[in-house]
């Protein structure tokens, strides 16, 4: 894999280019099967992954025993179990492949060492944070101020391959509605005229 990709994946203006080499290094690349499930809940997790292609969501398990999908992650996204990995606590969520997949694994002990070593990562970690909880700060937001079509055309802006390549069942509990409620929204976005008085 090209130094590039950890550009990409890694960037901010403090790290120095040729220290790109040695993060390259820290990584494995690492593939996974459709449905393969990455981590449970309750294991502690010990990596995390850079995608270079592929789908995966996690999900938790509710109290009804229901499966509700927390988030999906696609290609050129970092996917890391934030609580378990960092804290060193058993995971509420599992994570699962939902394609065929293609990654770049870096180990608990051999991202301290970057986190120690390469000047300028401390900075990219703070930013990469600070991203995920506005993000995760403006999703519990709008699961309160949008409507369900409104969640679900921002889901088709912001992540178009999950409309092609994931079950209903599963975009219809990230949004936080039923199996017939996502068919219904689909419907009406197809074929608005139906809905005309």
């Amino acid at each position: 894999m090209e130094d590039s990709f950890f550009e990409k994946m890694y960037n901010n203006p403090a790290i120095k280019k040729e220290s790109y080499k040695a993060i390259a290094g820290s990584h494995t690349k690492t593939e996974f099967l459709k449905n393969e499930a990455i981590l449970d809940a309750g294991k502690i997790s010990n990596e995390y992954y850079l995608i270079e292609k592929g789908l995966f969501r996690s999900y938790i398990v509710d109290y009804k025993g229901n499966e509700i999908t927390t988030n999906f992650y696609g290609t050129n996204d970092i996917l890391i179990e934030v609580a378990s990995l960092f804290l060193r606590i058993p995971s509420k969520e599992s994570i699962q492949a939902l394609t065929d997949c293609v990654v770049w694994k870096i180990d608990f002990d051999n991202f301290q060492n970057l986190y120690s070593n390469i000047g300028g990562f401390t900075e990219w970690g703070r930013t990469w944070m600070t991203n995920q909880l506005f993000e995760a700060k403006n999703r519990a937001v709008n699961m309160h101020t949008q409507s369900a079509s409104q969640r679900y055309l921002s889901l088709i802006k912001e992540k178009p391959q999950i409309i092609k390549e994931v079950p209903l069942k599963y975009i219809a509990s990230y949004l936080g509605i039923t199996d017939t409620s996502l068919s219904r929204i689909r419907k009406e976005m197809t074929y608005p005229h139906e809905n005309l008085p």
